[in-house]
Formats: C-alpha cells, sequence, structure tokens
C-alpha cells in the first residue's frame, strides 16, 4: 500500500476555502478577517513547513528508521492497519495537545496557533516554527516501534491535520449527533477561547471522545461567546515575535531564577507559573471564575 503526499494535494482546496470564506464573512456579516491578522498567520504557515527542511525532517526519519528496525511486530499495510492506526495516532494526538497546554516548555511552540484573536481558516494555519520535531519524535516513535510503517504514520497524521483545518472557522454553528464523536467548530471555538468557562478543555483532533473519556469536555454555550487569542495577547502581527515570543520569555524568567527548582518550574510548570503564585496559570483563573461564579 502506497501512501500520498495528501497536504500538497489539499493547499488548493485550503486557499478556494479561504477565499469562499471571506466572501460569505462579507456577504453575511458572520465571521471576522483583519488582513494584518491573516497575513501573520500565512507566513507563519509557511514558514512551518519551511522548518523541518533546515535539518529537522532528516533527525526525524532517523529516529523513526530505528524505532522501526526494532519493532514490536509487524503489522500489515492494510485498510484496518490504517483505521486502527488513525484511531491510535488520534489518541497520540490529544495527550500531545492537552500537554502542550499544560506544560510551558511545549506551549512555547504551541501559542504560536493560539496568538489570533481571530477565528478563520487562516488561523488553522498559524503553525510553529519550533516544535514539529520534539513532538513526533517523542509522540509518533511508539507507534513505530510497535509495527505502524513510519509512512503510515505520517500518512494518518496528515490525514487528522487536514480534517482540523475546516473546523477552524465560525460560519458553521451546531451540528447535532455528529458533535457526539467528532470535532467540530464549535467543539474548537471552545478550545480557542480566552473565555475562563472554556479554558483548558477540547484537545481533541479529530475524535472529540477523547475529551469525553478524559474529563475536558466543555460545549460551547449560546449565553456566552468564545473571546479568542492568549490570556495576554500579544497585539503585534510580527512573524519573529509570534514565532519567539514565549521562548525570550522562559529565557527571562530562567535567568532571573533564584534557585533550579525555580527554573524548572518556569520551564515546564503550568503556562503562568510562577514560584510566588503572583502570576496566573488557566488553573488559577478558571478557579477564581467559579468562585466568582458561586458567589453571584
Amino acid at each position: 500500500m502506497e501512501f500520498p503526499d495528501i497536504i500538497a494535494f489539499a493547499v488548493p482546496a485550503f486557499a478556494a476555502l479561504v477565499l469562499i470564506e471571506i466572501a460569505v464573512a462579507k456577504l453575511t456579516g458572520r465571521g471576522r478577517y483583519e488582513a494584518r491578522d491573516s497575513a501573520a498567520s500565512l507566513i507563519m504557515g509557511f514558514g512551518s513547513e519551511l522548518a523541518p527542511l533546515l535539518g529537522g525532517a532528516a533527525a526525524v526519519g532517523a529516529v523513526f528508521y530505528a524505532a522501526y528496525e526494532f519493532r514490536l511486530m509487524d503489522i500489515p499495510n492494510t485498510w484496518w492497519a490504517v483505521l486502527l492506526c488513525f484511531v491510535l495516532d488520534d489518541l497520540r494526538y490529544y495527550w500531545w495537545h492537552r500537554i502542550s497546554h499544560e506544560r510551558r516548555w511545549f506551549w512555547a511552540s504551541h501559542v504560536v496557533h493560539h496568538s489570533s484573536q481571530h477565528y478563520n481558516l487562516t488561523t488553522a494555519l498559524r503553525q510553529t516554527w519550533t516544535g514539529q520535531i520534539i513532538g513526533q519524535v517523542l509522540f509518533k516513535t511508539p507507534l513505530i516501534f510497535l509495527g505502524f510503517h513510519p509512512a503510515m504514520v505520517l500518512f494518518v497524521g496528515a490525514v487528522n491535520l487536514i480534517y482540523q483545518f475546516w473546523i477552524h472557522t465560525e460560519l458553521i454553528k451546531r451540528m447535532g449527533p455528529f458533535e457526539w464523536i467528532f470535532n467540530t467548530p464549535s467543539h474548537h471555538r471552545v478550545h480557542h477561547a480566552t473565555n475562563p468557562r472554556y479554558l483548558d478543555a477540547n484537545y481533541a483532533g479529530t475524535l472529540i471522545i477523547w475529551d469525553r473519556m478524559f474529563g475536558t469536555f466543555i460545549p460551547e454555550s449560546d449565553e456566552e461567546k468564545p473571546r479568542y487569542g492568549i490570556v495576554k495577547n500579544l497585539g503585534v502581527f510580527n512573524p519573529l515575535m509570534i514565532a519567539f515570543h514565549e521562548w525570550i520569555g522562559i529565557a527571562k524568567d530562567v535567568v532571573s531564577a533564584r534557585s533550579f527548582k525555580d527554573a524548572m518550574g518556569y520551564m515546564f510548570g503550568p503556562p503562568g507559573w510562577s514560584p510566588d503564585g503572583s502570576r496566573m496559570t488557566s488553573a488559577m483563573i478558571k478557579e477564581r471564575w467559579e468562585e466568582t461564579r458561586r458567589e453571584g
């Protein structure tokens, strides 16, 4: 079984859908576009495709090759194996995505995707330049070591990525029973929201069942429209600042740390962690919101 480069085939469709969404948004008033923001997202997406060519792709390939050489079993390249690999890879994606929100070192890469205050199809293309290598090595290698061929693992990952493109829109509201199993624009709007109600939720790639199973599912409320971005928005459209601002923040905090323990906390604690609790993590923001709601 051969696995085509479906990302290359999907790019023209991505461009066409962006243009359609822009036209529909202007005609109906649903959905928002800001030229500088969309341009920044497109630049980040283009850069994310170039970054692996600087040596990262070769390093990942070498690790995958070594893992496959010592695989635990031989899993055939059949349709059922592809389906099983997709489900396992989607579970892998859930945990990688969740960790990327819960640990600052990984958040420094993933924050790029959340840095836009708009939610449209160009937001889907706003991707990191720095987080692809470690994510693939840490979380995809076990699937290859288990016995899935590297080409199959990369293929199902591409399918998952393509699926997630269309859910970055405000044009589609609810989708009925489909939302019981699959990730949808409504579910993913919650994930991109900074409202305390919606923080730390809906990490799914394709299957929302993982969030339902692991207690991180929150439905979109008609009473509270999502506000997009990050807790402390950048307010700039400079691609270099978008790509590296959190890494710069980590470096400054580590340099000023008073102990090795504090330095580790700044790097691997939750985003917003500080030794004295003077900063707010998302868990603290959510807890304060819960207390206010109970009192009020």
